[in-house]
């Protein structure tokens, strides 16, 4: 009988049960998407000088509010993924030469070098020399969309392969790629110094690669010769920091540091 009396109120819990389970859904895609993350226009941090005021005049995009596409574009996660799977189907693949350099440990040193589609605005002859990111090459979707742009553009580019990074190269020595070592890009640059010797140089660096060339810069006054400027992408500043980030469940950032240790650990293993 109190089974009986109890039976008409099951369906309002069970519709409890359901709203929660929206709500819940809500939740997670407002959270995951960032939707309630608001708009501004970016934070630049420069010294005032001619140089910067330049810059500030010529792109004034760099103080313009970011408005990003409707839905998703508040995400990183998806913006991440969506250009891995559109990226592959539209990206450009402009031709270069592959060139080949001994270093004097044994190593064999290559970068891939792309001649300029039109002549520069300026009339100048202007070469991009370019470091991708962790275990990237000159085959990389991004770098291909960049280097096509910039060709496009009147630049020729030099684009260095990380050692041991291609799947079709050897390696000759008992060494692949590291954070700290700039002898493979100082090998690339000193080659397109001398192969060109009336070019200016634009330094360019992805992620990983930002720290190369930074570091690259730094070590030597003889090798900011004929640079007009460095342009660092995306670079981990302090690669300790990064690591604690990485581990953290929040954002889903530990997910990130297993594809990249799992990508380390292939590139790796398939030179053993």
């Amino acid at each position: 009988m109190s089974a009986m009396l109890e039976t008409p109120e099951l369906p309002a819990v069970f519709d409890g049960v359901k709203l929660a389970a929206v709500a819940a859904v809500l939740y997670v895609i407002v959270r995951c998407l960032n939707l309630k993350s608001p708009t501004a226009p970016p934070e630049l941090i420069y010294q005032d000088s001619a140089l910067a005021r330049f810059l500030l005049k010529s792109c004034p995009l760099l103080t313009k509010e970011y408005i990003p596409p409707l839905i998703w574009g508040k995400s990183g996660h998806i913006q991440t993924a969506l250009y891995g799977k559109m990226g592959r189907v539209r990206s450009p693949h402009p031709y270069g030469l592959r060139k080949y350099l001994t270093m004097p440990d044994g190593a064999t040193a290559t970068f891939d070098l792309f001649e300029p589609q039109s002549e520069h605005c300026i009339g100048e002859d202007v070469t991009m020399v370019i470091c991708p990111g962790i275990a990237n090459h000159s085959e990389k979707q991004y770098i291909r969309t960049f280097v096509d742009y910039a060709q496009k553009n009147g630049y020729r580019c030099a684009v260095l392969n990380h050692l041991g990074a291609l799947p079709n190269i050897e390696l000759t020595s008992a060494r692949m790629f590291t954070y700290g070592c700039t002898w493979e890009f100082c090998a690339m640059v000193n080659y397109i110094k001398k192969t060109y010797p009336q070019t200016q140089l634009v330094v360019v660096g992805f992620s990983l690669g930002g720290n190369i060339v930074c570091k690259y810069l730094g070590e030597s006054q003889a090798n900011q010769e004929r640079v007009l400027c460095c342009v660092s992408v995306c670079q981990g500043y302090s690669a300790l920091r990064a690591q604690e980030t990485f581990m953290q469940w929040d954002q889903c950032r530990r997910f990130y540091n297993f594809l990249m240790a799992d990508n380390m650990k292939k590139i790796i293993l398939s030179h053993r």
